[in-house]
């Protein structure tokens, strides 16, 4: 059974000011939970509408129903479980080494979480993000993952800052950028993502080294852009098969 208490505070967690104040953040499906548990992060509580986790403490799992746990999900239509895990401390070392993907200012949950895929599926481990870009403990952000966050490092940092005082080559993806099917491309380097609705800011602009792009084949040239995830896919599949 859930009690009011745990219902106000679960809930509360959907927002960023309570998932600072109580350090905690909530993960649903079966799926997510399972690589949140097999990973460094410390289960706070587990709730089950199912048989399910038989090997999780007595005092941290609780079966509810599909009404109690519709009352605390994030989602529009309840998984079967969610849990709630402790925010670990925040990471401080900038990586400066390896391919690292930074982020200006991306602000859609799902955009975010599928980039943290996306970096996890080309094993890029580190992700840098600007201040201004969503939180990386949104539950949406944690259910696009789909477990990828146990294995990339996030780390929220002043980009402009960073991007000054690496020794790592910088390249951002601009519409008028080098053709990146013509491009050599490092092993090491940073490679940069904008906004969504605005691309990569003139502050992160003049300290990017490399301009690349993703080339348009349409008949007519006129989509505007891709999708910021997809444009993470496609440069990432091509910083990896300069590898190959």
């Amino acid at each position: 059974m859930v009690s009011k208490n745990q219902i106000k505070t679960i809930t509360g967690l959907q927002q960023k000011k309570y998932r600072k104040e109580h350090k905690m953040f909530i993960a649903e499906g079966v799926k997510v939970v399972e690589e949140l548990l097999n990973s460094h992060f410390e289960l706070q509580q587990l709730f089950t509408t199912q048989n399910d986790f038989a090997d999780i403490p007595h005092e941290k799992r609780v079966e509810v129903t599909d009404a109690e746990l519709k009352k605390i999900s994030a989602l529009a239509t309840a998984n079967t479980c969610l849990a709630v895990f402790s925010i670990p401390e925040e990471e401080n070392k900038l990586p400066d080494s390896g391919l690292i993907v930074a982020l200006d200012e991306v602000r859609d949950p799902g955009n975010l979480g599928t980039i943290i895929r996306m970096c996890d599926w080309f094993g890029v481990t580190h992700l840098v993000c600007s201040s201004g870009c969503v939180d990386v403990y949104n539950p949406k952000v944690i259910q696009a993952t789909m477990g990828s966050v146990t294995r990339v490092k996030v780390i929220y940092a002043d980009l402009q800052d960073y991007l000054k005082n690496t020794s790592l080559p910088v390249y951002g993806t601009f519409m008028d950028g080098e053709n990146i099917y013509t491009q050599s491309l490092p092993q090491n380097g940073i490679v940069v993502f904008g906004n969504e609705a605005n691309g990569i800011s003139k502050e992160i602009e003049d300290v990017v080294t490399d301009k690349i792009s993703i080339p348009r084949f349409g008949k007519l040239q006129q989509t505007e852009s891709l999708n910021v995830a997809t444009a993470t896919a496609i440069i990432l599949s091509e910083f990896r098969r300069s590898l190959s």
